[in-house]
């Protein structure tokens, strides 16, 4: 599972690091030490608690484009076979769903947990990863 550290994680929550951290020792979220000895927590349950608490993040990846409406979020199921996938995100209190090849979530290096952006313009839902791998 992709690990996040905790200031990413309050950022797509949209809560204070201080806040996270106390979840993490009530026992709301999971932590772990990375190899660096940083607190991180799993991607994943990050994207549950958002969509129980239904707090939309802002978008980090700070690329200006013409599509105005950006969602960032954390994928949260992929149902693919050998030619195309179905991708879910839970951004916020929003459930997006994209249709993609499987190409290109394998380009993507998308996976449950992985942090993504999905772009609308018009019916098109376009999916981005932070860095992207594409």
């Amino acid at each position: 599972m992709t690990q996040i550290r905790i200031k990413d994680a309050s950022r797509f929550l949209g809560v204070s690091d201080d806040t996270v951290r106390r979840w993490v020792d009530t026992g709301v979220l999971a932590s772990e030490k990375d190899g660096s000895g940083r607190t991180v927590v799993d991607a994943l349950a990050v994207a549950r608690l958002a969509r129980e608490n239904a707090v939309l993040p802002a978008d980090p990846s700070e690329i200006g484009r013409s599509a105005r409406n950006r969602l960032v979020g954390v994928v949260t199921e992929i149902i693919a076979d050998t030619v195309m996938a179905q991708v879910e995100l839970q951004c916020g209190p929003h459930r997006i769903v994209s249709l993609m090849s499987s190409e290109a979530v394998r380009e993507l290096g998308l996976e449950p947990g992985s942090v993504a952006i999905a772009v609308m313009k018009a019916t098109n839902v376009i999916v981005e990863t932070p860095g992207g791998k594409a």
